[in-house]
Formats: C-alpha cells, structure tokens, sequence
C-alpha cells in the first residue's frame, strides 16, 4: 500500500475542510485534511478516505469579532493577512484560517500562470489532533486541537495557510445542565420551594430561555464597559443556573464573591479582530449558546424571542483561498459528499466540477510535489480521462507515456506478464532478470511484450541492470557490471575473467563485452584494464586490501589515517625502489576506509597542483606534534588586524623599561615585568614567522623552536615544567629500586629526613649508609600526609650513588675543595631547608647534628660533620661552558612535547594574554582592565542574570574570548549547541537553587567557539573524545543571544526554554519506555510477555488469569501509543524550537575557520579550513600542504568513516558586514631573484616526486628531509 505525498488544489481542500470532522475520524485512520486517498499494489481502485456514518457535513458562520476579512472584491493583498474565524452550528466546533505572504507573494495565486493555489502540508509547522492531556496549559477543558499549517507549492505565490480547529468549550455536562428539562425542573422547583412566596406565580423556564439568559449575561459582559455584578438570589438567575451551573459559570470567567457572581472581565475597548483570551472565549461560547438555540424545537425559539442573525462564512472562506470564481465543467452535478466522487478526483486533488484544464493543472502540481507518486497520479488522470471521454486530456496522457512515464496499472500488468508479484519483498534485479531470461527461452515469439514489460519493472525499481537488460545497451557503470555479472568490489583480473566467459557463450556479443569493459576502466582509472583493452595484457592490477595491510606491514587495521601515512613513509625510505607497489597498497586501503584524508594525499601526489606561489598561502612544516600549533598561527595569520598589528608591533610594543611600567591589569590580573619582556619575545618570533610566511619562496616554511614554545607553553606552565624536571636531558640519578634506575630532581631536604628514612625495624643500612630512597622517590605526598614542594632543578648536575660516597660529576660549576675524604655518620645529620636561592645558582645546605651545626656544604664530594675546610690546592676551575645548541634544541623539544599536551584553551588564551601583555593599552574599563586592539578584535562582553531569593534580578558583566558549547550528549546543531551556554540554569544562591541566564552585551568582530570533546568515564576511569556530530551554519544570526530589554525577544526566549523544558522531560519519558536490557520497548516487552503467557495457558497444568493476556496486550497498545504521541510531540517541540527565532536577522556570522581533529581524547591528528570570502573558496591546511577544497561536505557533512571520525574542535565566525576587512587569507611579496626559475607549487617531497615520476622544481623540495607524515 502507497502514501501518497502530493498537494491538494484550494476547492479540494475547502471541500475536504466542510466534510473533516475531527471527532470521528475515517475508519482507515486517514486525516481528510491531509491525507490523500491511500493506493492499493493490486487491481483495485484507490481507497476513498471514508466518512463517518455520524460525521458532521459543516455548515460555518463568521464570529465577526475574531475576523480580519479578506476583500470580496479585487485579488487579495500581498501584504495583508486575511483570517476567517467560524463555528460551525451544527457541531459547534470552531474553526479559525489564515492566509498571509511571508515573502511578499510576487503574483499571489489566483493568477494566468497559476489558475489556484496547490497547497502542501507542513507537517514540521503542525500539530495535529493535540489532546486535552497535552494542551490542558491552552485550556484545561479541551477536548481536541488542531494546528494544520500548508504552504503553496507554485513558484510565484509565498502563500501560507494556518488552520487552527479546536472543540466546542460547552462540555456534553453542561449542555445536558442547560437545556435537559428534567434537571432544569429540580433546579426551579428546589429555588421556588426556599422562597414560596418571592417566586410566586413564576415557572419553570424552558431549555431556551436557560440559554439565552446566558447569551444575554454574555452579552453585556461584552459590550458594558463596567463590569456588572449580579446577585446570587436574582430570581432569573436561581430559576435558570444557580449553583448547579458554577464549575460552567467559573469556566466562562465569572467570579463568586459573597451573594454575587462577577460578570467576566471582557475588554470592550479591544480593537477587531479581538485577541484577548478572555474576549475570544466568551464570543466562543455565545456563538455555541446559539447554536443550541437554533437546535431547540420551533415552539421553544418562538417564546424565547431571539434574534438568530448568523453570517454565513462560505464566501470568506472562499475568497481567502481565490476559490470564488474558479473555472467549472458545465456538465458537472452538484454533489454534496465524498461518495459521489470518485477517488481519482481527490489523488489529484481536483475536484469533479474542474475543467480539464484545471485537471491538467492539478496533475502536474501533483508530480512537481511528490515525483515518487507519479504512476499512481498517471492512473488517476488515465482514469478521469477515460470517464469523462475527454480527448484533450486523452492527448495529456498519451503525452506522458511517451516521455517514459508508466502508470500503477502499466506497473502492475508489468509485473503479472513476468509472472512477479509486486508485492513480494524478495524480489532482486538477478531475479527479475533471470526469470525474464527463462520466460523469453520459453517463448521467443512473446520476448518483444515480455521485453517491454521488463523496461516497466526497471523504470519502477529504478534498475539501471535491468532496464539495460530491456533494452540490450550499456551505457554506464551500473549496466557494464550487471551485464558482465560482476560487481564494483571484484578487482580487474575477475573482470577481464567475466569477459572471457561471456565472450564464451556468445561470440557474437564480443564488442558489448569490451565496450562493457571499457567503461568499468574508465569508471576505475584502470591502467591495468587501459592496458588489456589496447594489448591484451592485463597491466598491473589493483592490490588487495588485506595484501596491502601486509605490505605496510600493519597489523592493526583501526589505526588513525594519519599513522597510515607515516607507516607508508617509514617503509618508502627502506626501500624506494618500490614506490610503485607501496602506492598500490595505499590506494587499496584509502579505497576501503574511504578515506578522504589518503585519497588527497594520493592525488596530490600524483599531479601538480600548479598554483602560483604569490596567489597561495604558504604551509607551515611540522616540527614534532605541532600540528594543532600551524593550524593556530595559519588562522592568526589570515586575520588582517591581527597579522598587520604583529608586522607593524614596535608601534604598539609596549615600554618594559623598569621606571615605565606600571601596574596593568590583563584577565584581572596585575601583569609582571618578566611576563610583558617573554610576551614581546614571543611577538617578535610570530612576526619572524609572519615576514617568512609573506616573502618564502618556498610552498612552505618552519616555524622556529622557540616560537612554539612561547605559544604552546604560557609561562606558569613553562616553570611548572621545569620545576618539575621531567624534561631535563641530565636528570639526577637518584640510585635503583628493584634493579631499576631512579630519574628525578634533586633530593628534597627536609628537617624530619631522618624520620622518613630510618627503617621501621630499626635496622642497621647496609654499608653504613641510610637509604633516602623513600623521600628521594618523591614518595606521593599525599599519601604520606605531607606537603612538599619541589625545588628547581640545578642545570647540568648529576649525582651518582657509588658504593659509600656520592659523586658529583660536573666539579667545574662546583667551589674549589681538596681530596675529598670519607662521608661518615650521615645517618645521624639532620638536614636544614634548602636556602633560598635563584635556580641557575648552587643551592646551599645546611647540616646540622646533635653537637655540631657548623655549616656543610654538600657540594663538596666527600665531607663530614667533623671536616675542616682548607684553602684550595689548585687554581679555580674554568667558568661554566655554555651547553651546546644542540642540547639546548633537545630541551626546548622536550618541552614544546610537553607544551603540546596542554588544553586548546590553555594555548588561545596564552596567545591573546602575550598580545596584550607586549602592546600598550588604548584605553581601560571601569574596572582597570585594559582594553586594547586584541580585546577589540576577539573579546566579547556577557551579562549573567541572576534572580536573588528575594525576587530581585542581579546582574554580573564580563569578557570572553569564547563560547563553550558541548555535544556530549548527542549530535547537535550549532544553535542547539550555542543554546546551552546562553539558557536558564538553576544556580545556588544563599543555599537556594534560583534561576540564572547569559546574554551577550557586546558582540567581538571575531566570534570564537570551542566544541568540548573531552570527556570522562566515571565507569572506566578514563577520558574519552565525544565523536557527535555537530551541524555547522555557513552564517549564524546571533540575535536571539543579544542581551535585549526586546520584550519579544524575552517572550520568545522564555517560550523556548519552556519547550526545551517539556523536551527534555518527553524524552526523558521516551528513554523509560524503550530503553531494557532486552533491547525492546515498553510495548513489545509486554507483546511478548502476553505471547509466552499464551503459550503457558496451553500447559494443562497452568493456570493463567482469566483476562490477564488482554490485560497485557491492553497496555502494550497503550505504551505504543504513547511512545508514538511522544515521539510526534519531540518533533512537534523541536520544530518548535528551531524556528523560533528564524526571522531574527540582524547580527548575521559568517564561518571562517573550522579546527578539525581525527583521533582519541589524547592523541590524533588537527587541520583546519579557512574560508577565503574574496575568492569565494574554502582551502584545507594539513601543516605544509595548502589545498583547494572542491567539495565542502567533508566541511559541513558528518564523517561516517569508520574508527576515529573527523570532527570540528574549534570554530571562528567573523562579522558578515566586516568579513572582507578581517579576513585576507592570502599575503605573499616574493622577492624576485634573477637567476631562480619561476616556482610552481607542488607538494610533493623530493623523493616522492622521483617515486612518482613527478617533476620537483626548485624552492619545492622538503626542507631539511621534515616529513609531513607525523603530524599527530
């Protein structure tokens, strides 16, 4: 059975709105409204959404009050929206439509082009058959509610219609109150019988006159400007309400207090059309108090003497859709219910008064809308033509079947001349081939039909194979390989094996063969097929992935792309005379992994790239682990106020001298004078780089040593490192445990050292020396329950433990001594806190024993608390060498590997705090932080908004360099994403939890936002990268984040949390009913708990409860449905949600930068695109290689490659209005050099462009033999 997608013409659809009465649905479960008649797969005609044996025929008349009526004259007006409110005054449900153009509408439909409007649901801007349960916040009473919105499909016409139905608001109770005579009599009589005498001569009133004293206090509620009070004993109103009607009166809006009822507070100043929920609601009821007048026997309305003045809102209803004077058949009857037309008429859409040329307008609106319906609304058009015996549209169908269209009844005698069953979900192109084959051996004479109905099945199934098959030609990859009987997996030696069978069995189809062959070689890039097709010698073929891993000799197949690469190198550099078969195996992999990663590689590598080197960013070479580092400064770099303040930085540096600096506050704190001289370091290398990367002539350059540092490693962290000693190539050796040797920093002196180091046993050390192995191993503070802190390491020192005395090798950075003599009774010395002293300087201990405390300074190899120190026998040593450069490369290495590790924040905001620190402020704020080109360009102000326990709202401002957004929780869009920094959260405050939110008060040019990824396994143990998709926007408005006193804005923001609140809650409730062990939900755990409850009935021996399996299933039917309610609701909210703030446009972003990152939570790979807005292109910076990106999906798309997924980690949106200010991505000045040839890009190393047989010109080669392959 199809679904059928398509549109409805505006009569049909008006025509379907008098006959859908939501009450009683169609027994097929089909909403009138939206639905077209369902398809059947077999002979029999479409199925009539059937009506309802007590389905209300509607009849509708205007509440006039609630209208904005369109003109009855003249085409409707682009820029008005038009609504019809109604009711309907046989079942009193109301009714309310409204017509706008939300783009202007260039010709609004009823036009030449386009005689009516064809509207599609949108099912995303809907909310169909809300129940009471779920809409009891709009009104508490309501029975159902619908929200239908529709959109207009032709290209002219922006029309969108909102339907909004909803039930009657006069319960079935209540109206049984007001108009069952029996209950009236008890009311009347109980009043009379209380006051005999008062209500003398009075009776009990009639069903019309209980309703129209109502209407009539409705009434003048709206239209008195006081507000009326009537008394609780009026006679009127005890005979005909009373206290029996209070829960309707309360309902209504009018209000007991001590012997009156307060009439409801309408407004009576309130302009047409009336939105006040208090208007709408009492002109509601009154209309429907009517109608149950109008209901009432003839002789009731005669004595209730009122005026039934109705307007009927047809005409309105139809003008608002442009139906009024549509084109009808003359020879048409007047019909008056969906029986009497037959279903092809409602497929289409049309209606069986339409001319056949509006049938014709219909059909094609049909196909325009829903293509993959097209036989079912060829067969309906096939149908009326037929009926109608219309040669004009006749012609239109025989049309349609020439350009290769096929109707469902085609399709289906398709299918039975071949013997299949369309219904069959076996069914497979080899199949359908196969039996057409036998059938055709079978029956020659028949092969022309059974041909032809072979092309139907294939246009149907969309089979390339089988409608090459019908037609005995090959024109693409698809038919050459089901022609061939091979598939696109088998490698070229199958191929050529299935040509030679094939060429077997029939020598006569020798040239579909080749010519078969010839497309899979052209498909593949096969030189191997090229080869065989001109030489009959298959070539070399493509490698088998598992042969491949083994020549790479990987075993492990889930590692990163990135180690793939550096696998391929490692191997090319043993043996480069096989670059051709290591090539052949890396191709075979990026074919299997689908890796867009190695495919670039490949292709980079065999071809130029032939960019000019003055008109292309130069790449930056990696240096060890630095990849995130040269994505870093390439985006710094494409920033133009940035990259112009570090070239042009001696006019903004800031005076170091000692008598110009004053106390400056950055990030809210006072900044040093050692800092400010390290931050200008640290600028001056960047603008070394910067000049480099301006005038190399090279497609690459390489960022020095210490500039890496500088940026990876902000300056706690760089004594951190070094206090910690852990990177220093001359580490103390401080003796073995277990045989293994002990590297760490010197021994931490401690005055209780003797205590920590004096066997529990009391025994004596071996050798007569006490082991301070225990404190020396830096025995984990907090086990021990101390607080220790280490000292700076002493560059170039190394102690050796050797047998009784210790050895200081480096004697030359030592003071003079003589011979050294023996260390004895160290076990008895208690050593004094190391003096304080700079780290480059020898650090001083004092001993001291229980009779001596004479100064010993243990930097003399061999001392005793009883030596005495003599003048020196020898001249002083020589001054201290300086260390080699190489060794000093080796430290800086070891810490720019250990600066790497840092957080991607940490290294942000350690660039932006050294810019500040090294120029001088413009200006500062109120707090006195300085404020200054680089809080210009990249900082932001928020306001936190916090509510106090005393009700009153505080309100905090600070800067951001950046926006924090998660998507742990599971793929997100980018607002979705930016939402959860910005919504209302539940903070403590004064130990209560009050609500608290963030709002943007100043927006920088250059809008940074970091994606946290890392996360931790509570579970495990250990940290994780989140790998969720998060759906980027090549521009964001920032509008809804503002911090506004908008009271729209506001509205809209409260609304939206007020959703996310009830989604959350929806989803938690999802989550209950489908989340088991089992891996079912709540509905077929219990399906299958009553199916084994069955089969145990079967059990003589059991006894089951009678009813309990209907019981079961019972609530299996009512968890499904409430999982399916749900999930309609999450898409309803999310909906929602999403388009809250759509035309909230004013702050447009543009993206310009996306960090990306393949890898775990603790290593991987990072590259990044920027954006080049003047060129209109994207580029992909992979350290020394810059490229083209010709298909942005690897941009924005999600990566499905299996194992690590390449993500976003870091995005930058620029400004739309300033985009072309800020970003400059390309800035070359190449000096000329006379005798050197005119560089081409190309980035292929040397040795490989030798391996690929590809030209290396000069200034292409790598520098220094630096490989691109281990950037990780």
């Amino acid at each position: 059975m199809i679904e059928l997608k398509g549109g409805k013409t505006a009569p049909r659809l008006l025509e379907d709105l008098d006959n859908y009465d939501p009450r009683r649905p169609s027994i097929l479960g089909c909403n009138l409204l939206i639905n077209l008649p369902r398809q059947h797969e077999d002979d029999e005609l479409p199925t009539t959404i059937s009506r309802h044996k007590n389905q209300c025929r509607h009849q509708w008349d205007l509440k006039d009050s609630q209208c904005h009526l369109p003109l009855i004259i003249g085409r409707p007006d682009p820029k008005e929206v038009s609504s019809v409110a109604a009711f309907c005054k046989h079942c009193r449900c109301h009714l309310k439509l409204a017509i706008d153009f939300p783009s202007g509408g260039a010709s609004p439909c009823p036009s030449e082009e386009f005689p009516l409007h064809h509207f599609i649901y949108r099912a995303e801007e809907s909310d169909p058959r809300i129940k009471s349960a779920v809409s009891a916040k709009i009104d508490p009473y309501a029975d159902w509610e619908e929200l239908l919105s529709f959109q207009c499909s032709t290209t002219e016409c922006s029309a969108k219609l909102r339907m909004h139905m909803r039930s009657p608001h006069l319960r079935p109770e209540w109206i049984d109150l007001l108009t069952n005579k029996g209950l009236i009599k008890l009311r009347a009589e109980k009043a009379m019988s209380e006051d005999p005498a008062r209500f003398e001569g009075h009776a009990v009133p009639l069903p019309s006159e209980v309703l129209s004293n109502l209407r009539t206090y409705i009434l003048n509620a709206l239209r008195e400007d006081n507000r009326r009070t009537i008394s609780a004993h009026n006679k009127r109103w005890l005979l005909c309400l009373g206290d029996a009607c209070a829960e309707l009166l309360r309902y209504i809006g009018f209000v007991r207090e001590d012997d009156s009822w307060l009439v409801p507070p309408a407004d009576t100043s309130a302009a047409v059309p009336i939105t006040n929920p208090i208007n709408v609601l009492l002109e509601d009821v009154e209309k429907e108090l009517l109608a149950l007048l109008l209901q009432r026997p003839d002789d009731e309305k005669r004595a209730s003497k009122v005026q039934y003045g109705l307007t009927s809102a047809s005409q309105y209803l139809a003008k608002a859709l442009g139906t009024e004077n549509y084109d009808r058949n003359p020879s048409s009857r007047t019909y008056t219910s969906l029986e009497e037309e037959h279903p092809f008429y409602p497929t289409l859409g049309a209606k069986l008064d339409f001319r056949d040329d509006l049938i014709k307008f219909a059909y094609e609106r049909q196909l325009m809308s829903d293509p993959e319906g097209t036989p079912y609304y060829l067969q309906a058009l096939q149908g009326i033509a037929a009926g109608r015996n219309s040669e004009d549209l006749q012609t239109c169908v025989a049309i349609e079947a020439s350009s290769g269209k096929v109707s469902a009844n085609d399709i289906r005698k398709a299918y039975r001349a071949l013997g299949l069953d369309l219904g069959s979900d076996y069914l497979d192109d080899d199949h359908i081939i196969g039996t057409f084959q036998s059938r055709a051996a079978d029956s020659p004479r028949q092969e022309p039909d059974l041909r032809r109905a072979l092309q139907i099945v294939g246009q149907h199934r969309s089979s390339q194979s089988i409608q090459s098959m019908a037609s005995k030609t090959i024109t693409n990859l698809e038919q050459a390989l089901s022609w061939l009987g091979a598939t696109d997996d088998m490698d070229d030696h199958f191929v050529v094996a299935m040509y030679k069978v094939k060429e077997d069995e029939n020598p006569a189809e020798e040239a579909t063969a080749r010519h078969a062959v010839s497309l899979i070689a052209q498909h593949r890039n096969s030189g191997a097929l090229k080869q065989w097709l001109e030489t009959g010698v298959l070539g070399e073929v493509e490698m088998d992935v598992g042969q491949a891993y083994n020549r790479l000799q990987i075993d492990d197949r889930t590692i990163d792309d990135s180690f793939v690469l550096a696998t391929f190198e490692l191997n090319y550099q043993e043996a480069p005379s096989q670059a051709d078969d290591l090539r052949s195996a890396l191709r075979a992999i990026a074919k299997d992994r689908k890796s867009s990663l190695l495919n670039n590689f490949l292709n980079r590598n065999m071809a130029t790239a032939n960019y000019p080197l003055a008109e292309w960013p130069v790449g930056l070479r990696n240096i060890g682990n630095t990849c995130y580092l040269n994505s870093l400064l390439q985006f710094y770099f494409t920033i133009r106020p940035f990259r112009e303040l570090v070239l042009d930085f001696d006019a903004h540096k800031r005076d170091a001298t000692t008598n110009k600096i004053t106390e400056t506050t950055i990030g809210s704190r006072i900044v040093s004078k050692q800092e400010i001289q390290r931050a200008q370091k640290f600028v001056c290398e960047l603008q070394r780089l910067f000049q480099a990367m301006i005038t190399s002539p090279t497609v690459s350059v390489e960022p020095e040593l210490e500039l890496a540092r500088l940026t990876l490693l902000s300056q706690p962290a760089e004594a951190d490192i070094r206090r910690s000693s852990t990177i220093s190539g001359n580490r103390p050796s401080l003796g073995e445990i277990n045989g293994r040797p002990v590297i760490g920093p010197l021994a931490l002196p401690m005055s209780n050292i003797a205590e920590n180091t004096t066997n529990s046993d009391n025994r004596a050390p071996e050798n007569g020396i006490e082991s301070s192995e225990p404190t020396l191993l830096g025995n984990d503070p907090a086990e021990e329950g101390t607080d220790l802190e280490m000292p700076d390491l002493i560059p170039e020192q190394s102690i050796e433990r050797s047998q009784k005395q210790p050895v200081v090798d480096d004697k030359e950075n030592l003071p003079p001594s003589e011979a050294s003599t023996e260390l004895s009774n160290v076990s008895e010395s208690v050593l004094s806190p190391l003096l304080k002293a700079p780290p480059s300087q020898t650090v001083e201990q004092r001993p001291s024993t229980e009779t001596d405390h004479k100064p010993l300074d243990l930097h003399e190899p061999n001392n005793t608390t009883d030596a005495v120190i003599e003048p020196p026998g020898r001249p002083p040593p020589y001054p201290p060498r300086p260390q080699p450069e190489e060794n000093k490369d080796k430290i800086i290495r070891q810490e720019i590997q250990m600066g790497a590790q840092q957080d991607v924040t940490e290294v942000i905001s350690n660039v932006l705090y050294q810019l500040e620190c090294a120029i001088e402020a413009t200006s500062f704020d109120p707090s006195g932080e300085q404020v200054d080109q680089i809080k210009d360009m990249f900082f932001g102000k928020s306001k936190s908004h916090t509510q106090n326990p005393r009700g009153g709202l505080e309100t905090k401002e600070q800067f951001f360099s950046y926006l924090f957004v998660d998507v742990a929780s599971g793929p997100k869009t980018i607002y979705e994403a930016l939402d959860g920094a910005f919504d209302v959260q539940q903070v403590q405050v004064d130990g209560t939890f009050q609500p608290q939110y963030s709002a943007i008060s100043q927006l920088p040019p250059v809008l940074n936002i970091l994606v946290q990824r890392a996360q931790y396994d509570q579970k495990q143990s250990s940290a994780f990268k989140s790998v969720n998709h998060l759906e980027l926007e090549e521009t964001i408005y920032m509008d809804r984040y503002i911090d506004s006193e908008d009271k729209d804005l506001i509205q809209r923001r409260a609304e939206s949390w007020d959703w996310k609140r009830q989604l959350r809650q929806l989803e938690a409730r999802r989550e209950d009913l489908t989340q088991s062990e089992l891996k079912m939900d709540a509905s077929e755990l219990l399906d299958t708990t009553a199916g084994c409850l069955e089969e145990l009935s079967k059990e003589d021996d059991l006894d089951v409860t009678a009813g309990l399996q209907e019981a079961i299933r019972e609530a299996a039917m009512e968890s499904k449905e409430e999982l399916d309610s749900i999930n309609t609701l999450i898409k309803n909210l999310t909906t929602r949600i999403r388009s809250q703030f759509v035309d909230r446009r004013k702050f447009p972003y543009r993206l310009q930068s996306a960090f990306i990152h393949r890898g775990t939570a603790s290593s991987g790979h990072y590259w990044i695109y920027i954006r080049d807005f003047k060129q209109d292109l994207w580029r992909e910076y992979n350290d020394e290689t810059v490229a083209m990106v010709t298909d942005t999906s690897q941009i924005f798309d999600e990566d499905k490659s299996p194992g690590k997924p390449a993500t976003p980690y870091f995005l930058v949106y620029v400004r739309d209005d300033l985009k072309d200010e800020l970003v400059d991505p390309v800035c070359r000045d190449i000096p000329e050099e006379p005798e050197t040839q005119t560089a081409v890009m190309n980035d292929v190393p040397d040795h490989f462009g030798e391996a690929y047989g590809a030209p290396v010109q000069d200034g292409q080669a790598m520098v220094n033999g630096t490989s691109p392959f281990f950037s990780i």
